[in-house]
């Protein structure tokens, strides 16, 4: 596709992906909670998310998400139960001293990367975007499948770029966190960061 479309489409997501969200919420949390690694791979579960409804809306498959529209919704509160499951997690966690051994001590890559997944799918916010904002940013009907291509690494470039910078941002408040008390604020603020997300996306 050309190049014109291509950013506006990049500059578009890249605006509606570093406003502060449910999946935003949900990775910085998981950075604070549990360091940069689960952060990463729930981020990674959260961009193939959008490209699963970047797919939907190029194939004009919009009237059959509205069919699986039941689908969608348990999608939808099983990511919202899953976060509040970790915000629990996180929240009634012992307040000690973190070490190298307990960072590497967490949820399974794949686990991360399916419940970002799951959140992104019953994600009204990222559904909004590609199944009613997409079609006024580019004409869907002439993407190529080298258009199509182009707009997934489009995608995935800007997403990684954002999530980065929160991942990063996040991090380096996670480590002014050093004492019991502080961390005892902490997981209270990342349960309550979660568990807020939870709510946004199982209310919408």
């Amino acid at each position: 596709m050309d190049l014109a479309g291509l950013l506006l489409f990049s500059s578009a997501l890249f605006i509606a992906a570093a406003s502060p969200g449910p999946g935003i919420a949900a990775i910085v949390a998981r950075v604070l909670g549990r360091g940069p690694k689960e952060g990463v791979a729930f981020s990674i579960g959260v961009a193939l998310g959008d490209v699963v409804w970047l797919t939907f809306a190029i194939l004009g498959l919009a009237a059959l998400a509205q069919a699986f529209h039941g689908v969608f919704l348990v999608v939808k509160y099983v990511g919202a139960a899953y976060l509040l499951y970790v915000a629990y997690k996180i929240w009634s966690a012992p307040a000690v001293a973190r070490d190298v051994a307990a960072e590497t001590r967490g949820e399974h890559p794949a686990k991360l990367v399916l419940g970002g997944l799951a959140l992104t799918l019953g994600n009204p916010k990222t559904i909004v975007f590609y199944l009613a904002l997409l079609p006024t940013i580019l004409d869907l009907t002439r993407i190529t499948a080298l258009g199509y291509a182009e707009l997934v690494a489009a995608t995935l470039t800007v997403l990684g770029m954002v999530f980065a910078g929160y991942i990063v941002l996040a991090t380096r408040a996670r480590r002014l966190f050093t004492t019991p008390k502080a961390i005892r604020i902490l997981n209270r603020t990342t349960g309550a960061m979660l568990a807020g997300a939870a709510a946004a996306v199982a209310s919408r």
